[in-house]
């Protein structure tokens, strides 16, 4: 797995696989994800992601 953030734009893209993306389909307006022929997850894409809490995905907490 590997993580691509493009802070300019604030898509986040978690890249799961390397398989061949055949099926795309929206969960809603700013989380995207892709699929393999066999039905796994190749890639999860989230619009607006630091705005979404999802970037940056680990956070310091003040005690």
């Amino acid at each position: 797995m590997r993580t691509t953030y493009d802070e300019a734009d604030d898509i986040l893209v978690v890249h799961l696989s390397e398989k061949p993306i055949i099926k795309e389909g929206s969960q809603d307006w700013n989380t995207h994800v892709s699929y393999a022929e066999d039905g796994t997850i190749v890639e999860i894409v989230i619009l607006e992601a630091s705005k979404q809490g999802a970037w940056p995905l680990l956070r310091s907490h003040a005690a």
